[in-house]
């Protein structure tokens, strides 16, 4: 038996069935997302089941980081998932999901017969009816088993959701040069532009960690790639960052805290530090 997870919840476990598939049901109407919960949870398919009653919801499981969930390098396999919904309806999640590293999968689930051509238009592998009958998904989830089994994708690279201008984006972790602390929020510093994300400092730079980010001083955060001297700035040192922009380097503080760790930290990169 599946586990069914609300997706407001921040830890995830997954049930007994480890090897099934993770699926995640969305629908803002809670009995129809309580029935999708039912029916994937008793396909022996599916190992794990996570909810959302919303498609902004549903963006946060898909980018959550898998150390807090539960679900160590597993990706959601596919969303099964209502098209009218408010803020971000179903096709607009289908577009983000398919600018993940790994996309999922997509099947909707409504009673709108009306939307078959544009959820097939991007990238839906099915279009379920309601009332949804157990028979019917047991075909498709056959269908997604049989893809997720022959498939050799690689684990997939960490993306943050961000707000640009009415729009949802997927910011990558590999496009971001340093992260800035700003009170409750963090400001990512890509090339070129800046995005603002509701998240402490403390739980990115535990997140990211072990993908080559270094906290230098306690407002900030840096991709040790991009770090291309530390130096003396009295009274204290500063690391200078290539941007691949305008200007070309920015220079941020290293506190007297992190100083030793930073060095410790770059020593094995080069030995020019001052």
């Amino acid at each position: 038996m599946a586990a069914a997870l609300d997706g407001h919840e921040t830890a995830v476990r997954t049930s007994a069935g480890i090897d099934g598939l993770t699926v995640l049901a969305v629908d803002d109407e809670r009995p129809a997302l309580d029935d999708l919960v039912h029916l994937l949870s008793a396909d022996p398919h599916v190992g794990t089941v996570l909810s959302a009653s919303n498609g902004a919801d549903a963006l946060r499981i898909l980018t959550a980081d898998p150390r807090r969930t539960g679900c160590a390098a597993r990706v959601v396999d596919a969303v099964f998932l209502d098209i009218r919904m408010p803020g971000i309806d179903g096709l607009e999640l289908a577009r983000l999901c398919t600018a993940l590293p790994s996309p999922p999968m997509v099947v909707f689930v409504t009673a709108h017969e009306d939307k078959a051509v544009a959820a097939f238009e991007v990238g839906a592998v099915d279009y379920l009816l309601k009332p949804l009958h157990s028979a019917r998904l047991a075909t498709t989830l056959d269908r997604i088993a049989a893809v997720r089994a022959a498939s050799t994708t690689p684990p997939a690279e960490e993306v943050l959701p961000v707000e640009l201008g009415g729009t949802t984006r997927l910011v990558p972790r590999s496009k971001v040069r340093w992260v800035e602390a700003q009170g409750d929020y963090v400001r990512l510093h890509t090339d070129g532009e800046s995005h603002l994300v509701r998240m402490p400092l403390g739980e990115l730079e535990e997140r990211w960690r072990g993908a080559g980010f270094l906290r230098v001083h306690r407002s900030f955060l840096v991709a040790r790639n991009r770090i291309r001297a530390l130096r003396r700035n009295n009274p204290g040192h500063v690391v200078q960052v290539a941007t691949g922009g305008e200007p070309p380097e920015v220079e941020l503080p290293v506190s007297r805290r992190h100083l030793a760790a930073v060095r410790a930290e770059l020593r094995g990169d080069w030995s020019g530090l001052t």
